[in-house]
């Protein structure tokens, strides 16, 4: 799982060279997917794995979600930096275990007291002194519900993955994105904003996604973020504990970060402030204490690691 979390942490980096070739976040997301899908329909076809109706039902369902948070998370990069959206994106690690509340999980003093800790962190990370609402701006709600909702694309691959086959998982839900984003792409309108970018629309797709930079960009978001990865996750993440995957996946955002910072990617240079980076680092934290606290407390003399808030 540690390259696939390097390879998500790229696909902030990408996405944001598409949306800058003026592919609107529908038209990207929908060539994405498409891209994955074939890729993934191909390998079940050679694989000959028996395709279950329950399996189906259960990648729809992961399909739903992941149409929420794809979109989200796409649109939010329109307004949002891509270390920014990374960092936010990234807080799904403390969410996960906050919505097993929701199905009777008890929450750990270790996640409450992380969750405390990254909500200073992300003030430190978004807040611009001066600025209408502190700084917070449309993509940085978009971006923080759409960690919300990969809390719970998490949450569904841990308990269907030990159900249902991993490759069937990943082709279902990415061809349910597929659909649903060309449907949307076409019927949502084609609001330009100042920086060329735009929501809905499939005027030019063709000519724009072959453009080099663009077209690079797509097949790695295609072939290797979404096809490679999603079935590594799908398949992987049965035989990971909690705590394993969610310390891996807390790189993500690391990666993002330092790819934008270095200035790798063409069209992207991005600067963070010292209190941005302080913030950066206080959510990295923040994620690293939900997990590994409860290690830490069950080390400790006379501490109860099972000692819960909720």
């Amino acid at each position: 799982m540690l390259p696939v979390t390097m390879v998500w942490g790229c696909s902030f980096a990408a996405m944001k060279l598409v949306l800058q070739s003026g592919l609107s976040v529908g038209a990207m997301l929908a060539l994405r997917a498409t891209l994955g899908a074939v890729c993934l329909g191909l390998f079940l076809w050679i694989s000959r794995v028996r395709v279950q109706r329950r399996a189906v039902i259960d990648g729809l369902w992961m399909g739903l979600v992941m149409v929420i948070v794809f979109w989200l998370q796409a649109d939010g990069l329109r307004f949002s930096s891509t270390s920014k959206s990374a960092f936010i994106t990234g807080l799904y690690v403390l969410f996960t275990p906050m919505i097993g509340l929701f199905i009777g999980d008890r929450l750990r003093m270790s996640h409450a007291c992380a969750a405390l800790a990254a909500c200073g962190g992300l003030y430190l990370l978004v807040h611009v002194p001066g600025a209408p609402m502190g700084g917070w701006n449309r993509g940085d709600t978009e971006t923080l519900l759409c960690a919300i909702g990969c809390g719970f694309q998490i949450a569904l691959t841990g308990h269907f993955a030990r159900r249902s086959n991993g490759l069937v998982l990943a082709f279902v839900q990415v061809a349910a994105l597929a659909a649903a984003s060309w449907v949307l792409a076409a019927i949502i309108p084609s609001e330009i904003l100042p920086n060329g970018s735009r929501l809905g629309g499939l005027s030019g797709t063709l000519g724009l996604a072959l453009q080099p930079r663009a077209l690079i960009a797509l097949l790695f978001l295609g072939l290797l973020a979404t096809a490679l990865a999603f079935y590594l996750m799908s398949t992987l993440q049965a035989h990971l504990g909690a705590t394993e995957a969610a310390v891996i996946y807390t790189l993500e955002p690391v990666f993002a970060s330092l790819l934008a910072l270095s200035g790798v990617v063409p069209g992207i240079r991005e600067l963070l402030t010292p209190l941005q980076i302080l913030g950066g680092a206080v959510i990295l934290g923040a994620m690293l204490l939900a997990e590994l606290g409860p290690r830490f407390l069950r080390r400790a003399p006379n501490l109860e690691p099972e000692d819960a808030v909720g």
